[in-house]
């Protein structure tokens, strides 16, 4: 039986589509839908078990994948078949999961899946910039407890246009890179990377996204409904206890209040609400507590959660005894480890980051290889959360996509602050040492000095700063707070994140709470986090003002050079033998790539020692040495000959030619010896090709005056020897001739 298919077309307004198709694939899964722009297809599918799970939260699980046959490849290495996610698919997973975890009910907790796969690749269509509505779009299918669709765009702006979801090479052309996640209602996401844009111009391209995020809501309405809307499921709510929550909130508010005020740290407001926690469980029997212990530590949260908000929006202090707009004591340190290539220390309140820096050659680079997209990053960056930094003990189990995340957006941060000309590849690895409140933002603030530190040639310095945002809808009160700690984090209405210069943003990262968030507050908040990030900035200028002139004395020196391409293999040699023994004797790393547009040798000498790098140069440079005719050079004599002496170029050592004895001097010279000595350096006239002996000719003769009266000397009389010669060879090529016609 042919299924019956039903599709929703989308109009992106400049002839390119998106169509959303189901009935056709998965039907077995709850919800399921192609969509397909150009040649790519993504294929999302969503199941959730019927059965609540005996978890406090929602066990949800996005997962987007790039198959190697949707762009007619094979994996890359010896195990052809797709294992683990890449960073590129992880960071997509992330983009998903934080627009569609706040539209479940608080209360749902059964366990989800969300999976996506590439089908089909199309090179002009980025395919993560559909996934979002590839998601939301399956889960309108399916009978999920969900509150309204969303979707997710990429906006770019080109010769000052905003273009929604671009090609790879209309991005490359933008100074916009964001991906927006909304409902029809409100902006709910925001992450990308900007070429110093200013606050004004990014909430233009958010709105220029939010209205074409609202299309794709309303496609994805028509879509559920012609293949027939379901019936929400139904399912075992929490339980709740009005009077209860009364009481916890009666008993814990004014204490929660009271230490909130206080201004004390971390450690000992933990514990003060620790305290106050397990005074309140204490007033309860252990019957009690076994049967309602649940509930009392819930609404003990809120009660904790309102007593903080309302401090903040009613007297605008937080919980360390800051106002909203002030910024915690900052220390910063360079050079702080002796061996590193580029090190630094920045600490802000209680969060701590090390970064280090280390330079390499473009042997170095991070290979991308996914389905959508290959290349390589010569500057990257890798962020490392151990437990020790919020002082917990739990398992290493690899680098979680927190991690991933949180890295990629500083990477994105510092990335267009690297001169495009920097011949180095450039890796900073930041280790958490502490965390209360935005690490990620710690990492710019010390990637930024350690690369400064390592000699990279920042065209600006960049800082970064976490911004929080708590308001109150019937009072219409709201609070940006600047440099949020962790627990502001937790119960505030949005956390976002900025970076940048002096001069304009360069990434930022937002996810946002509340329903209906005006651009005005959104506006008020990021002006201030501009005044908040340009005090940091001058904190990390203050501890280094520009970046070294010169690398430090131990950390690699890069020298860059091109050669002609017949040359490369000279320089490799045979099985390698040139290149690999030229780099022991001098210490040096060489690399030998190829100008795909030019087709010359790119070579990189990456040494330590000056010495090292100047032996390599001066070897390339024997090896393309090319002399010029008429030119004169000096040489050295090498080695000698009957007929003459073999001379080496002193401008390019291991290059010879040989000085036939006619060419030393005017005078008639029977050896070689008799004019010149081993060793002896001089000066030769180069002439080029010799049309009679096919080698190349050099003179010393002609470099010095010709005597007074001198005559070529005249040939030597063979007694008719030449002739007899002659008459011999056009004799036997006569024999030769008849023999064949035989």
């Amino acid at each position: 039986m042919i299924p019956k298919v039903y599709r929703e077309v989308i109009d992106l307004g400049d002839g390119r589509e998106i169509t959303l198709e189901t009935g056709k694939l998965a039907k077995q899964a709850h919800g399921s839908v192609v969509v397909q722009s150009g040649k790519c297809m993504l294929l999302c599918t969503v199941v959730s078990n019927y059965k609540q799970a005996d978890v406090d939260f929602l066990p949800l699980t996005v997962d987007y994948r790039e198959k190697f046959a949707a762009a007619g490849r094979y994996p890359g290495g010896f195990f052809k078949r797709e294992a683990r996610p890449s960073d590129g698919e992880v960071l997509t997973m992330r983009l998903v999961d934080r627009v569609l975890r706040p539209l479940f009910p608080k209360d749902y907790h059964s366990e989800t899946q969300v999976m996506i796969q590439l089908m089909s690749h199309d090179e002009n269509v980025m395919p993560d910039a559909m996934a979002g509505l590839a998601a939301s779009a399956a889960i309108q299918l399916s009978d999920f407890p969900f509150e309204c669709p969303i979707s997710e765009v990429r906006v770019a702006r080109v010769d000052g246009e905003f273009v929604i979801n671009p090609s790879r090479a209309q991005l490359a052309d933008s100074d916009i890179d964001m991906m927006i996640g909304a409902s029809a209602d409100s902006v709910m996401m925001v992450e990308g990377e900007m070429d110093e844009i200013s606050e004004e111009e990014m909430t233009e391209a958010i709105k220029a996204a939010h209205e074409a995020i609202k299309v794709q809501c309303a496609a994805q309405v028509r879509l559920a409904e012609a293949f027939g809307k379901k019936e929400t499921r139904e399912y075992d709510p929490e339980r709740e206890d009005e009077d209860l929550k009364n009481k916890i909130h009666e008993m814990a508010y004014d204490k929660v209040y009271a230490v909130a005020k206080g201004g004390s740290s971390k450690k000992e407001r933990g514990m003060a609400f620790s305290e106050i926690k397990e005074e309140i469980k204490a007033t309860f029997s252990e019957e009690e507590l076994e049967d309602i212990g649940d509930l009392v530590s819930k609404y003990y949260s809120k009660a904790e959660k309102a007593a903080i908000r309302d401090l903040t929006l009613n007297e605008g202090l937080r919980l360390d005894g800051r106002k909203t707009t002030e910024i915690r004591p900052i220390w910063c340190e360079t050079d702080y480890l002796p061996s590193v290539h580029g090190s630094s220390v920045f600490t802000r309140g209680e969060t701590q980051a090390l970064a280090t820096v280390t330079l390499g050659t473009s042997r170095e680079a991070n290979q991308i290889d996914m389905p959508s997209y290959e290349g390589e990053e010569t500057f990257y960056l890798h962020y490392n959360f151990p437990p020790f930094c919020t002082g917990e003990a739990r398992p290493i189990r690899g680098t979680s996509r927190r991690e991933v995340g949180h890295g990629n957006l500083a990477q994105r941060a510092l990335k267009g602050m690297v001169p495009e000309d920097c011949p180095y590849t450039v890796r900073v690895v930041s280790e958490v040492l502490e965390s209360n409140g935005s690490s990620s933002m710690a990492t710019v603030c010390a990637g930024t000095m350690a690369m400064m530190d390592a000699g990279v040639q920042m065209k600006k310095p960049v800082s970064g700063i976490a911004m929080g945002l708590i308001s109150d809808a019937d009072s219409g009160k709201y609070a940006v707070l600047s440099d949020i700690l962790g627990d502001e984090d937790h119960l505030g209405d949005m956390d976002f994140k900025v970076t940048g210069t002096a001069d304009g943003i360069t990434a930022c990262q937002m996810d946002i709470k509340v329903k209906g968030l005006s651009y005005e507050i959104l506006v008020n908040a990021l002006q201030q986090a501009r005044d908040g990030r340009l005090h940091i900035l001058e904190k990390l200028t203050d501890t280094i003002a520009a970046p070294r002139e010169d690398v430090k004395d131990y950390a690699p020196k890069m020298v860059t050079t091109r050669i002609p391409n017949e040359y490369i293999g000279a320089l490799i040699g045979p099985g390698g033998k040139v290149i690999q023994e030229l780099q022991k004797e001098t210490g040096t790393t060489i690399v030998i790539n190829e100008d795909p547009v030019t087709e010359e040798g790119v070579v990189e000498i990456l040494g330590t020692g000056q010495d090292g790098i100047d032996a390599v140069m001066a070897k390339i440079d024997s090896i393309t040495f090319k002399p010029v005719v008429g030119n004169t050079y000096k040489v050295k004599v090498i080695k000698m000959l009957d007929f003459g002496a073999v001379v080496e170029y002193l401008d390019a050592p291991g290059n010879e030619v040989l000085l036939h004895v006619s060419e030393i001097a005017w005078a008639r010279t029977e050896n070689a010896s008799d004019v010149l000595s081993m060793g002896e350096e001089l000066e030769v006239k180069y002439f080029g090709i010799d049309s009679r002996t096919r080698k190349e000719k050099v003179s010393r003769k002609a470099l010095l005056e010709k005597p007074e009266g001198w005559q070529p000397r005249p040939p030597r009389d063979n007694g008719g020897r030449d002739n007899r010669n002659r008459d011999n060879n056009r004799g036997r090529d006569n024999r030769n001739r008849d023999r064949k016609r035989d």
